[in-house]
């Protein structure tokens, strides 16, 4: 039987903390486990995209959120 090897790509804001980052692995790696898939065939991308690279609603996420620090 082959086994499925899921590759998750996530995007974030740049200055994301390592804890976030650690929780964000494990919690996608734990959804793919509920699914019958083992934790070690899941593979995941975190990258992380300026927010002033980043659109919302017609202006860049450094704008728009300039008071919002990431987690």
């Amino acid at each position: 039987m082959a086994i499925t090897i899921p590759i998750v790509h996530v995007y974030v804001w740049s200055g994301v903390s390592r804890q976030a980052r650690e929780k964000m692995i494990k919690g996608i790696t734990k959804a793919f486990e509920e699914l019958g898939i083992p934790g070690h065939a899941v593979d995941v991308g975190i990258h992380e995209v300026p927010r002033e690279n980043w659109g919302v609603g017609r202006e860049q996420a450094s704008e728009k959120f300039k008071e919002k620090r990431p987690s």
